[in-house]
């Protein structure tokens, strides 16, 4: 089966991009995997009219609406395998079940994977509830209680100096004393932070345990975890990337296409800063270039 479009990913800008796509009444199939990035926190924030609302609720929703549409074709199930096929005739993408779709013009929303830092007791569990990355989508939650942040490089040095707009800060420097420097040391100081050079032993839920045995109360750690491309698809198909701050992103134009000719990629695998909103409007984005792109053959 052929389709004007195949959009791999089913989450805030797959959905999102598959919508304009079928109201510009293309035939567009979504394979989505069943894993977003957010589905380890209970609450999505900012979003516009949305506010607070359960990611996977909201993803279910768009999702119910999409396939209003009677263009639209929908796959439960991972993309394991992507190429373009000779003569320049579209694209092939090969599914685990040994599957292979076809279509002209390709939408990479398939999101990265947040790796937190290993040996670290307690971090993962709580990762999305109050082990964070984001403070603008779960701040607010936190106002006015003990925050911490969780020193992984310079990244964390500026989130040290922004999480103070929340609650009072601790920065955990966890061993890493010596990778401060002096000018960034004054300055998380003149914003009130304190810092702790003890490293963590693990995060409780009363707040991070250090290894002398202190219990630093706080009521959310944040820490800029690395990240990686969630599918092997962008690579397979030779896009370039770009080394961004947590980790790489596929390299896009205004039009959010890649650097290979009819693949496009929006959402936190196509840009930086990441969240919700941003990635729906990279999705809108790249559906509108999708279909402007089959009108007029470019």
């Amino acid at each position: 089966m052929t389709f004007d479009a195949l959009v791999i990913g089913g989450s805030f800008a797959g959905l999102s991009a598959a919508m304009q796509i079928a109201r510009g009444r293309r035939r567009v199939c979504v394979v989505d995997a069943g894993a977003p990035r957010n589905r380890f926190a209970s609450a999505s924030h900012g979003f516009f009219g949305h506010d607070g609302e359960a990611p996977l609720a909201m993803i279910a929703n768009a999702r119910e609406k999409l396939l209003a549409y009677p263009n639209v074709h929908f796959i439960q199930g991972l993309a394991v395998g992507a190429a373009a096929e000779a003569g320049g005739g579209g694209f092939s993408v090969v599914l685990h079940t040994g599957e292979a779709l076809r279509a002209r013009k390709l939408v990479l929303a398939c999101g990265i994977v947040d790796r937190l830092p290993e040996g670290i007791p307690g971090l993962q569990e709580r990762w999305g509830r109050t082990v964070l990355h984001c403070p603008y989508c779960h701040g607010y939650e936190f106002d006015g209680r003990p925050l911490g942040v969780l020193w992984l490089g310079p990244m964390s040095g500026h989130q040290a100096q922004l999480i103070p707009e929340w609650g009072p800060t601790t920065l955990f420097l966890n061993g890493c004393e010596a990778e401060l420097e002096g000018a960034l040391r004054a300055q998380l100081l003149a914003r009130g932070v304190a810092l702790e050079p003890v490293p963590l032993a693990g995060m409780e839920d009363g707040g991070a345990r250090l290894c002398d045995g202190r219990l630093i109360e706080i009521a959310a750690l944040y820490l800029a975890s690395r990240t990686e491309m969630a599918s092997p698809l962008a690579a397979q198909l030779g896009c370039e990337f770009d080394a961004g701050p947590f980790g790489p992103v596929i390299r896009t134009d205004a039009f959010k296409q890649t650097t290979v000719v009819g693949v496009y990629a929006a959402g936190d695998a196509a840009r930086v800063p990441h969240n919700a909103t941003f990635a729906s409007a990279d999705g809108v984005m790249a559906g509108a270039s999708v279909h402007q792109a089959l009108v007029f053959g470019t």
